[in-house]
Formats: structure tokens, sequence, C-alpha cells
């Protein structure tokens, strides 16, 4: 009876074997025991996806299109992912928003893409621009004004005509002209010698409001680099998780196939099979919700990039670790409060207010001014000379009292100065807060790279083992689907550490800000 039981059992063996081109099956029988060695095992790899948008088709494949080889980092992005140079242009037609090329991109491409397209950061510019045209207005002040007038006046009135009609009934004179024709104009010089503290208050404030807008331009900078790179790690996260659960439906399929052919071979059962089919089953619902978060994944930095309405981008770069960080934690909470623009921002706003106060209170203050004309004027009727003539003026006004208004405004420009103390506080242990959330997720994430890289190790091996079992019919089917499910698990938390690592480097960057030249920078 136990000869018998062998029989079968090896018959069904050398069945599965065939069936399964026998060579890789029986290499794996004659070291049944034997644990496979790190080394061996092939790195895990998540290459960037290829897709077909129009049948909404998604494999990860390694082409030469997408390639880290081909898109270097030297290399620019393409031309067709800009959008239009007109702002105002949208689609009116379904077929103008149809996704019709898809290019690759590294990541220097992304953040390249997006600080040249971003709408955000190509406002603030424009703004930058409007504060430095009102800082011209606002010097203008400095300068007198001068202006010209010049008036050339014929006249022929029924007042005039009226007049003449009385004199000659009166007195008998024909001979009176109602016509007048006469040229007239001048110079006029203006200038406020002292405006109270006024006009320099202005000019200062508007100085301190350039350089808020610059470094909101630099802020802006900043974080379009930080959503491009969040964004693109994020891809590459969608991408390799399409991957792992593409991995775990062969892994799936292979488990159905095996449970299928051992039934055949009557060593199976029907529950085997059908436990299977289900975990099939599941792990297609899996890919399908992967794919589609990979797509939202897809448009998400597309919209970050501002690209044209019929280009999608893949991820071209490897997942690998994207560097290290050279400062302890409490270096770089002292570098991010000297480099971040945020910080600086409050303090000016509060210089700002301090010009405020000072612009409100010269309204009760008194001011001076001169002013100074040249005029010349000719009666084209008469026989007489051009006339000229001048005047010289010196004017001066105080306002005594304004029921407290320019007090009141000062009082307001005071508050605005606490406030933006208060904000800069706040600010700053935000952006420790920051700082230490960011450096605390890149230890460990850091730690959990290694740790996670064994525990895929040891996952692929207890999954071949759980298969030889199952093939020679001493393990179960859940024994498969929970190593399945194990190997799975570990995949996607290799990944997650390895993104969680370059998420958390990216969030330090951000949070320190101008790493490592301590300017405005807009590409790594």
């Amino acid at each position: 009876m136990i000869i018998l039981r062998n029989l079968l059992t090896y018959s069904a063996i050398i069945f599965v074997i065939l069936s399964n081109s026998g060579v890789g099956i029986a290499q794996e029988l004659i070291s049944l025991e034997k644990p496979a060695k790190k080394g061996d095992r092939p790195e895990v790899s998540f290459p960037a996806p290829v897709s077909n948008p129009e049948k909404g088709e998604t494999q990860i494949v390694q082409t030469e299109e997408n390639s880290p080889a081909v898109a270097t980092e030297a290399t620019p992005a393409p031309e067709e992912v800009n959008p239009s140079a007109n702002p105002l242009i949208f689609p009116t037609e379904p077929d103008e928003v149809n996704i019709e090329t898809v290019y690759p991109v590294t990541l220097n491409q992304a953040i390249e893409v997006a600080l040249n397209n971003n709408k955000e950061l190509q406002a603030a510019r424009l703004q930058l621009e409007r504060t430095q045209s009102q800082l011209d207005e606002a010097l203008a002040a400095l300068w007198p004004t001068l202006d010209a007038e010049f008036n050339f006046i014929q006249q022929d009135s029924a007042t005039s005509r009226l007049s003449r009609e009385v004199q000659i009934q009166q007195f008998g004179q024909s001979n009176i002209e109602t016509d007048d024709t006469r040229i007239d104009g001048g110079l006029n010089l203006r200038y406020d010698i002292y405006t109270g503290g006024q006009r320099g208050a202005t000019i200062r404030r508007t100085r301190r409001q350039l350089e808020v807008n610059r470094l909101e331009v630099e802020r802006i900078a900043e974080q379009t680099r930080f959503d491009a790179t969040s964004n693109y790690y994020d891809l590459q996260n969608a991408d390799a998780t399409v991957a792992i659960v593409q991995a775990a439906v062969e892994d799936a399929t292979q488990s159905l196939r095996d449970a299928q052919l051992l039934e055949q071979a009557g060593l199976g059962t029907r529950f085997d099979v059908l436990q299977a089919e289900v975990d099939l089953a599941n792990e297609n619902q899996r890919l399908t919700r992967a794919i589609a978060q990979q797509r939202t994944a897809r448009r998400q930095l597309a919209e970050t990039l501002s690209i044209a309405q019929r280009i999608e981008l893949t991820a071209a770069d490897e997942i690998n670790t994207a560097g290290s960080w050279p400062l302890s934690l409490e270096e770089s909470i002292v570098q991010a409060y000297q480099n971040r623009a945020e910080l600086e921002q409050f303090l000016i706003q509060r210089e700002i207010g301090e010009q405020n106060r000072e612009i409100a209170l010269a309204g009760i203050r008194p001011t001076i001014g001169v002013q100074a004309s040249y005029d010349v004027a000719d009666d084209l009727q008469e026989n007489v000379t051009i006339e000229d003539g001048y005047t010289l003026g010196v004017n001066a006004r105080w306002v005594f009292f304004d029921g407290g208004a320019a007090k009141a405004q000062a009082e307001q420009a005071n508050r605005d100065i606490d406030i933006a103390e208060v904000n800069f506080a706040n600010q700053r242990n935000e952006i420790r807060l920051q700082v230490e959330s960011a450096y605390f997720e890149y230890i460990a994430n850091q730690e959990n790279i290694g740790t996670t890289d064994t525990a895929v190790t040891t996952a692929e091996e207890r999954l071949r083992l759980a298969r030889l079992r199952f093939q020679a019919g001493v393990g179960t089917q859940t024994d498969v689907i929970n190593a399945q499910r194990a190997l799975s698990e570990a995949r996607g938390n290799f990944l997650q550490a390895i993104i969680g690592y370059n998420q958390a480097l990216n969030q330090l960057q951000r949070s320190v800000s101008n790493l490592p030249d301590n300017g405005l920078f807009e590409q790594r």
C-alpha cells in the first residue's frame, strides 16, 4: 500500500514537472530543502510602464524608449510637452483632450518643465514685474513735475454782438469789432519739498514689497520643485505597484495551474482549485485598482507640470534611492531658519507695517511745496507785442485735526506689525516640525530599506518552498496562497521604503530650502 502511494506521488510530480517544462522545477526539487542564497536573488526592479492610452492597456516592460540610458539627465524635455503660449485657449471638442502621445521623462526633466510652465510661478513672476513698476512710480515723486500749456482762442459770441449793437445805438460807433483771436501758453513747475515723511516711507515700503515678491517667486519655485518631485515619486510608486500586483497575478495564475494539475492527477481537491481561483480574482481586482491609481498619478504629474492637453508623461527613471542627507537634525533646523523665504517674508512684512505707520502719521504733519510758472500771451487782432510773465510761490499745508483718522490708521499699522511677528513665530514652529517630521521619516525609511530587502528574499524563498511542497503533495494550497500574499506584501513594503525614503529626502530639501548653495535655485 505504501509502495502504491509513493508511486502515485512520484507520478504526479513527474506530470507537474512535464507540464511546467520540467527543467526549472526539477532543479528545484533536487534542492528542495536547500535555502536560496541572498546573492542569488535578482534585485527587485520596477521598470517604467508603457501604455496604450487608446486601448486602455498598460504593460510593465523595459524598452529603449523609456530606458534611463536614453532619457538622460542632460537631455531637455521635448518641446511638444509644453502647452500653447496663449493661456486663454481651452479645448472645446473631445478630440482636443484625447491622449495622443506618451513621453517618458526623467525627474530633472519634470522639474525643468514644471519651472517653465507652472502657472502659479508665472503669476508670481508677473507680480514681481508689476511691483517693480510700482517702485518706479514711487521714485518719480523725488522729481519735480513740469507741464506745458498752450491755448488758441477765437470767439465771436452773441454777447459781444449784442454789446456792439447797444454801443452803436447809444454812441453811434460802427467800427466796433466783436470777434476776438488770441493765443497764450506757459510752463508750470511744481515740487514738494517736504511731505511729512510720506514720500520716503512710500518708497521704502515699495522696495520692501518688491523684496517680498522676490521671496515669493523663490518660495513658489521651491514649492513647484517639491511638488514636481513628489508627483514624480508618486508616479514611480504607482508604476511599481502595478508591476508588483502583476507579479502577484502571475503567481496566483501559477498556483491555480498547479492546483488544476494536481486535481487532474488525483492528488488535489476541487476546494484547492476554487480557492486558487478566488485568489486570482482578488489579485486581478487589485491590478485594476492599481492601474487606475497609475493613470491618476500620471494626470496629477501632468497638472503640476501644466503640459499640453494631448500629452501624457511616464517616469523614465528607475526607482533608486535619490541620495543622502548630509546634516544632523539640529543642523537641519538651524539651516532651515536661515534659508526659508517664508520667515524672511514675515520680517519684511513687519518693516512694511512700520512704513505704513509713517505714511499714516504724515497726514497730520505739515507739507511744504514750491511752484513756478512762466506764461506768454498775444492778441492777434490788436497791434500789440507779445507779453510774458512769471509766477513764483511757496505753499504750506498743515492738517491740525482730522478727527483721529491718521492716528487710527497708524494704530492699524501697529497691529499689522504685531500680526507679522506672531506669524513669524508660528511659521518658525511649523518649519521646525516640518524638518523634524521629514528627518524622522528619512531615518526610518533608511533603516527599512535593508529590513524590507531581507524580507523580500525570505518571502521569495518561502513561496518557492510552499509551491514545491504543494506540488509534491506534502503542502496545502493555503500555504501557497499565504506565501504569495506575504511576498506581495514584502515587495510592497520594499517599494514603500524606497519611495518613502525619497519622499522624505525631498521633504527635507524643501523644509531646509536652497541647499546646497543657500541661494535661489530652480533645478536639482
